[in-house]
């Protein structure tokens, strides 16, 4: 996949491209945790699977009994690295949570009061003042946070960076993030992402799903107004932003990013971009191809696994790689019988 997509004018065929990628990365996200997931449990759980194959122990020259025990570690690695991911997704989750929580610790925060600066532009932006903590000192000028209630920090020293209508614009933004709940939203990607590590297309699209939120978020704060925001995020793009809180506010920090919604605000209509790449596609098709051919052939069942069944290519000390065309050369003519039968 290129990096991004053919260029189209015009607002209109801008949104219908970006919402066209958003169905297509919902998708694919969807179809690798179910395509990464089912070959591992799949026999486990579905006792109709072992009938994939049942009743055959070759196809063609393809001894399907060697290719089993082949894939068999090949298999139960998956396991492993499912194990692995899970543990590696639980700690990256807590510690994103932490590094947020020691970063707003020692700061002191609240609520907008009547009539302050704040507090009028949580109303333009229809955004309930309860919801804001302002805070001095804040390293990150303006984000959302929280899994349960989230909550809209932004800093106090803004009302120096920027206009009462920026303000509001800002907190418009912040308030269609609050909205669509996007830190569980975008915590629970970025955590099945992790999970399945070995599908490095997941995390990019994880990733692309967090831009689009952005995007999103600027939209509904842009009605009316749009070179108000693009003028605010210019004035906050200057803003020192420790790596802490940095994926907090990802959209005001990433040069490309940045980029993409200024143009966008300005009226253009810049390339939809992606962080998908080919070598994360191909690495992607790579391993889903080895956790379904290993999936099926484990829950294809091995000779006295089934009624009625007979030994078949009993390799005694031989390695099952040397039976993998039992039957002779699949480019040859092939022999009827196993020649490893009864050993």
């Amino acid at each position: 996949m290129s990096r991004t997509a053919e260029p189209e004018h015009g607002p209109e065929a801008l949104v219908t491209r970006e919402e066209r990628r958003r169905r297509t990365v919902l998708v694919g996200f969807a179809a690798l945790i179910v395509l990464g997931m089912s070959p591992i449990f799949g026999h486990h759980l579905a006792v109709s699977m072992d009938m994939l194959l049942a009743g055959r122990d070759h196809l063609g020259a393809l001894c399907l009994i060697a290719l089993h025990h082949l894939l068999a570690p090949v298999h139960y690695l998956f396991h492993v690295l499912v194990i692995a991911g899970l543990a590696y997704a639980i700690w990256d989750r807590a510690r994103a949570w932490l590094a947020v929580r020691r970063a707003l610790a020692p700061l002191a925060s609240e609520c907008p009061r009547p009539g302050d600066t704040f507090w009028e532009a949580a109303h333009a932006a229809s955004l309930d003042p309860q919801r804001i903590r302002v805070v001095s000192g804040l390293p990150n000028p303006a984000f959302t946070v929280g899994w349960r209630r989230p909550m809209v920090y932004v800093a106090s020293e803004l009302v120096e960076w920027l206009s009462p209508e920026e303000i509001s614009a800002v907190l418009a933004h912040e308030r269609a993030h609050l909205v669509r709940r996007d830190p569980l939203r975008l915590s629970v990607l970025r955590f099945l992402g992790h999970m399945l590590f070995w599908l490095p297309a997941l995390q990019r699209l994880a990733s692309d799903t967090a831009d689009d939120a952005e995007i999103i978020a600027d939209d509904a704060a842009a009605a009316g107004q749009p070179l108000v925001l693009a003028s605010a995020i210019l004035a906050l793009a200057n803003w020192h932003t420790p790596p802490a809180l940095a994926g907090a506010s990802i959209g005001f920090f990433r040069a490309d990013l940045l980029d993409r919604r200024i143009r966008r605000l300005a009226g253009e209509a810049p390339p939809v971009a992606s962080h998908v790449t080919r070598r994360s596609i191909l690495g992607a098709a790579l391993a889903l191809g080895l956790v379904w051919t290993s999936g099926v052939m484990m829950a294809h069942p091995m000779p006295g696994e089934r009624p009625g069944s007979v030994a078949h290519c009993i390799h005694g000390d031989e390695w099952a790689l040397s039976h993998l065309f039992c039957l002779g050369s699949p480019f040859g003519v092939l022999r009827l019988d196993c020649p490893h039968v009864g050993r």
